[in-house]
């Protein structure tokens, strides 16, 4: 039987880029790209700064639990206001853990919390239904190329 670390070093498959948005600026509606390069301070074209939040990435699957809680019948990705959405992995296992994103090296900081925003975009309890579901924040250690069907792979993670 595997020990609690060893577990935790698994995944079953690796994740994929499903979306890529950029936010020119602040309230500026966000630009689905099919495409970016990551630099240091995040996606360019993106309003996001270098550090510990430079990207945001979200859970594909998150999004279905978003739209029941908010009691909608469905859930636009680019509402989230997220930069990328990651499908298959559970992203919040990686806190503090580098995962390769296309041609990218990221550093999963930490949650990503709902802005007060999410009232306004997703209705009433809309703030309520992104708590726990709003994605993570990551940082950027290595620039390069991300594209929507790239892969997303844990670094020293292994794959069963």
């Amino acid at each position: 039987m595997p020990d609690l670390a060893e577990m935790m070093s698994r995944y079953a498959r690796p994740g994929r880029v499903e979306a890529i948005f950029l936010r020119p600026s602040r309230r500026e509606d966000v630009q689905q790209v099919d495409r970016a390069e990551v630099t240091l301070d995040g996606l360019a074209g993106d309003h996001a700064k270098a550090g510990l939040r430079a990207l945001t990435l979200i859970q594909a699957e998150h999004l279905p639990v978003v739209a029941e809680l908010a009691g909608l019948s469905d859930l636009d990705a680019a509402t989230t206001r997220r930069n990328i959405v990651v499908s298959g992995l559970n992203l919040l296992a990686f806190r503090k853990k580098e995962l390769h994103l296309g041609e990218a090296l990221i550093r999963i900081s930490g949650p990503c919390p709902p802005c007060s925003r999410m009232e306004e975009y997703l209705g009433h309890g809309g703030y309520t239904a992104m708590r726990g579901h709003g994605g993570v924040y990551a940082e950027v250690l290595e620039g390069g190329a991300v594209a929507i069907g790239d892969q997303v792979i844990p670094v020293g993670n292994t794959l069963d």
